[in-house]
């Protein structure tokens, strides 16, 4: 049995014939190197369900191309166990699309457990809102940098073949929840993606936020309306500014706010010895803690890119990203909260809350 295997180059059918045949050949506790050009969680999951195996893997690096990883064999699943994906070192956009082609592929009654180091509650809303009523979702556990959760498809999924990347039905989410999983999930979306929203009515106070936070980097276009039913489609494009130039910054790290002398730098945390999903714990309770106009010095082992996609999508526009060393094994990066003041003015005519 090889101890590395290349996966790159090869169609879908022929990467998942040389993985399977490749797992199926090991022994419980072999581990197995892995090279591929594109991501295989959908593969591992799928082959966890067939073969009846369970399967730990986890990537060198949570931003590399190609993709390395290590997968390891374990013990048969047996009648009660579902198979696991670990996502936690995963970036967000790639997190979403993976177990959204996970969940795509589940036939009624099979599911999996999905290891995150938060509260995937928006995947919920985004599973719901694309395949309708057929999902069963069950906490395991909750906090401390790692809730599982156990996912099982009860039925004939209900999506359509139409062309966006997500759907939320916005009048099945919390009201108090409705504006964060909206831009949460938004800002993982690929330029060009498109993000469909059905609402009681036109979300304009939604429409205001985004023109506040995006620009003129979207199109919003409402394709359906009827009463206690309005459809807009948010197309995600680049910004453009007074000479019609693209804005080839909007997504680098770069171009993060940066409030160096204006934030209280109030510790440094050094996370080069711990494994990833504690990292991570720790870096989001210290932000969680920090107060308006405070910030922490981030020491890590390589360059913590992943994380900044995932602040950027979850935090509100307080959050604060400055690099301050970048060398080989050594990355510092200032994170903070700005103090930052909401304009809450509306429009003269009378709204309902979205």
């Amino acid at each position: 049995m090889p101890a590395e295997i290349q996966l790159r180059d090869q169609s879908e059918g022929e990467r998942r014939e040389q993985l399977f045949d490749v797992l199926s050949g090991a022994e419980v506790g072999d581990t197995i190197e892995v090279v591929a050009d594109s991501d295989i969680d959908p593969q591992l999951v799928r082959y966890q369900l067939e073969q009846d195996r369970s399967l730990e893997w986890e990537y060198a690096d949570p931003d590399r191309e190609p993709r390395e990883l290590q997968v390891t064999v374990g013990e048969p699943l047996g009648d009660e166990s579902l198979p696991t994906i670990d996502v936690r070192d995963l970036k967000p956009q790639r997190r979403h699309e993976a177990l959204l082609e996970i969940f795509d592929g589940l036939a009624a009654g099979e599911g999996f457990v999905l290891v995150n180091d938060h509260d995937p509650k928006p995947l919920y809303h985004e599973l719901k809102s694309m395949h309708g009523d057929v999902i069963e979702w069950d906490y395991a556990s909750q906090g401390g940098g790692e809730w599982r959760v156990e996912i099982v498809k009860t039925g004939d999924s209900e999506a359509s073949d139409e062309d966006i990347v997500t759907r939320y039905d916005v009048r099945e989410i919390p009201k108090q929840e409705r504006h964060p999983t909206i831009h949460h999930r938004y800002g993982m979306i690929p330029e060009g993606g498109t993000m469909e929203l059905i609402a009681p009515h036109e979300p304009r106070p939604l429409q205001r936020e985004f023109r506040q936070q995006y620009g003129d980097a979207f199109t919003w276009e409402v394709v359906e309306s009827e009463p206690g039913r309005c459809r807009v489609q948010v197309t995600k494009t680049k910004s453009t500014d007074e000479s019609g130039d693209s804005d080839a910054a909007a997504d680098d790290v770069s171009a993060a706010p940066s409030d160096d002398e204006s934030l209280n730098v109030t510790e440094e945390l050094d996370v080069r010895d711990l494994p990833p999903a504690q990292r991570h714990e720790q870096i989001f309770e210290a932000y969680a803690e920090l107060d308006a106009g405070s910030g922490f010095v981030l020491v890590n082992d390589h360059d913590p890119k992943p994380l900044y996609h995932q602040f950027e999508a979850e935090a509100g526009p307080e959050f604060r990203w400055t690099y301050r060393q970048q060398d080989p094994g050594e990355f510092r990066v200032l994170i903070g909260k700005a103090e930052t003041t909401v304009d809450e003015s509306v429009d003269e005519e009378t709204e309902v809350p979205f």
